[in-house]
């Protein structure tokens, strides 16, 4: 049997997740017992030792987030890098957006199938919509599902004045979406995706939006690259085909209304509120507004220490929200 030692190391190996010494001190375990002559217990213990190996080389493939490196030199003024933790479920889209993140994770998650068939999952992905209607989180969302770092491009470090820098800047951020999978995200894309004809165009955005066109349609890297936008009627014509998908985001329908106010109010009491009341007053808000709007009334709830949530607090509210649209 294992002596003393043996079991004490097993323990520990395992409590820390040393997984190279726990299968080096189980090995040891079988090979004593085969010099006992206890040959079938060796055996089991090997068979059973390779079966642990196997199935943790394909968690690991699954679920074991990506190591998250952190940006360092230069490159750490243009990308901020964080691991997100919001889930899909906690989103609250139209059941067509969301059928189309879930379709983007899909083919994600399954990546090695279509590439082994000539095919490229989806990971150049546009999001259009007005402020505050998902856009970013969603991004944060497909990050924290795929257990991937969510690298966020700085464009006010990108965008220089210096001719040429910008260009060789986004190179940078290019080159790092190559090396180190994860979720890159251009927020408020505008900046550098306007229109190359505009008249107030100068020529150093027109080189940046031709550089960042070259770089995207080069990308052949197994990571996913989101651009937003709350105006695509400003976007160059030419972006739209360089995106796999384009995904567009709207106000929350009364349903969403209704789904969002009544999660973020769950835990206190929501008895008294007349949401017939209620979600005309929520209509036209984004559902950053409307979650917003729910904190401010469940501090007013817990500062007068109630557990009830008072329907004036909530409406005058949300009315402030949409007095400073």
């Amino acid at each position: 049997m294992a002596s003393a030692n043996q079991l004490i190391s097993l323990l520990k190996s395992h409590m820390s997740g040393d997984d190279p010494r726990f299968y080096n001190v189980a090995m040891q375990i079988a090979a004593s017992e085969a010099k006992k002559g206890h040959r079938r217990v060796a055996a089991e213990l090997k068979a059973l030792i390779d079966q642990a190996k196997d199935r943790g080389a394909r968690s690991r493939t699954v679920s074991t987030p990506v190591p998250m490196v952190q940006p360092k030199g230069e490159l750490a003024s243009l990308i901020s890098a964080k691991y997100p933790t919001e889930r899909l479920q906690d989103m609250f889209l139209s059941s067509e957006l969301r059928e189309k993140l879930h379709r983007v994770l899909h083919e994600q998650r399954q990546a090695d199938r279509l590439l082994a068939h000539g095919l490229i999952p989806r990971h150049k992905l546009l999001l259009e919509g007005p402020p505050g209607s998902g856009k970013t989180m969603s991004a944060c969302v497909l990050a924290s599902e795929l257990k991937l770092p969510l690298f966020t491009i700085r464009l006010d470090s990108v965008i220089t004045r210096f001719l040429g820098d910008t260009a060789s800047k986004l190179r940078q951020v290019f080159d790092a979406i190559a090396e180190t999978r994860g979720v890159y995200l251009f927020d408020e894309f505008d900046a550098i995706g306007s229109k190359r004809a505009t008249s107030n165009d100068v020529g150093e955005i027109r080189r940046v939006l031709n550089s960042f066109l070259q770089f995207l349609e080069e990308d052949n890297s197994n990571s996913l690259i989101i651009a937003t936008t709350n105006h695509p009627e400003l976007l160059d014509k030419a972006l739209f085909r360089r995106f796999d998908d384009i995904i567009e985001y709207e106000l929350p329908t009364n349903d969403m209304i209704l789904e969002a106010l009544k999660a973020r109010l769950s835990a206190f009491d929501a008895t008294e509120i007349s949401w017939d009341r209620v979600i005309p007053e929520a209509a036209g808000l984004s559902q950053a507004d409307i979650i917003k709007s729910c904190d401010e009334a469940l501090k007013s709830a817990v500062l007068a220490d109630t557990n009830k949530i008072s329907e004036s607090a909530l409406v005058e509210e949300l009315r402030g929200r949409k007095k400073q649209l």
